[in-house]
């Protein structure tokens, strides 16, 4: 399954990119899989994506959770949170 990754903010920065597109391996399903899949290819990527950092995640432009499913040609997005005041 091929999909598109967008990195923004302090992600993007760490990361040193802010998109890429990816073929991900057949055990990858959900968007929590892409997260861990992605930390596995170690440092900066590891630490940036770690589990316990606040980070949020979008499913073609909406927010979700780790356990919704990916398919073919979407887009997943990481960044911090974000406040205002």
């Amino acid at each position: 399954m091929k999909i598109e990754l967008r990195y923004f903010a302090s992600v993007r920065e760490a990361l040193g990119r802010s998109e890429e597109v990816v073929d991900l391996p057949d055990e990858v399903v959900t968007v929590g899989d892409v997260r861990h899949w992605l930390q596995r290819r170690g440092d900066p990527w590891q630490d940036t994506l770690a589990e316990g950092r606040a980070l949020r995640m979008a499913l073609n432009h909406q927010m979700c959770r780790p356990n919704v499913r990916i398919s073919d040609g979407c887009e997943v997005a990481f960044f911090p949170p974000v406040t205002g005041g």
